[in-house]
């Protein structure tokens, strides 16, 4: 998830003639908007706008994404790689989330992701850089079931963070734009607002292939 979409490109146009036919690099682009920005049932904005790039080749990945968080922007950079054999998968891999303005402080994780068939499982490991304070350390856990464009999420911190939530919701393409009808409810850790609470969103994006494919 981030940095220098510039320096992504350069990166694989040097790439491209070295691995050859037989690894494909693949680029692509992401734009997106949701009405409300939440990221593992914290609310984090109202009407946020989002652009991403990733590269794919090999299994391997690296990528950026950044979003609109109102007191500037989060910007995300990620990679690492990812398994399959047959309908399992299994993936390992780094993200760091960076932000301008004072709006939070920089998370580093390590990412483990497993899933098979409609079901997908994550577990992150990561530091919170706290500002001033001294730096927090976290995990997170998440399980995720998908079925013809329906799902349900849940996810729960751990260590020096607490909190859980729950998400389910539905996707469909219109035109070639994704669009997604949500429901997310926070309880009171994750919430901001000092009781459990749950909201409503709607997103819609749209990827486009830069290179390969």
């Amino acid at each position: 998830m981030r940095k220098t979409i510039a320096a992504v490109a350069l990166g694989a146009t040097v790439l491209a003639p070295t691995l050859g036919s037989a690894q494909e690099v693949e680029i692509t682009a992401e734009i997106g908007w949701v009405s409300e920005y939440y990221y593992r049932g914290i609310p984090q904005a109202t009407s946020s706008a989002s652009a991403g790039i990733e590269l794919e080749t090999a299994g391997f990945y690296l990528g950026t994404w950044a979003a609109d968080v109102g007191e500037g922007a989060e910007v995300d950079l990620y990679g690492g790689y990812l398994l399959e054999i047959e309908d399992f998968w299994v993936g390992v891999g780094g993200t760091g989330y960076f932000y301008t303005g004072n709006f939070d402080d920089t998370y580093l994780e390590g990412n483990l992701f497993a899933g098979y068939g409609p079901i997908e499982a994550e577990l992150s490991i990561g530091q919170w850089g706290a500002f001033d304070a001294p730096s927090e350390n976290y995990t997170f856990v998440r399980v995720t079931a998908e079925h013809e464009g329906f799902y349900v999420s849940g996810g729960v911190f751990g260590r020096d963070f607490s909190g859980n939530y729950s998400e389910a919701g539905y996707g469909f393409s219109v035109a070639d734009v994704d669009v997604t009808f949500s429901w997310i409810w926070s309880n009171a850790d994750l919430s901001g607002r000092g009781a459990d609470d749950h909201t409503l969103v709607l997103g819609a994006s749209k990827s486009f292939t830069l290179f390969g494919g």
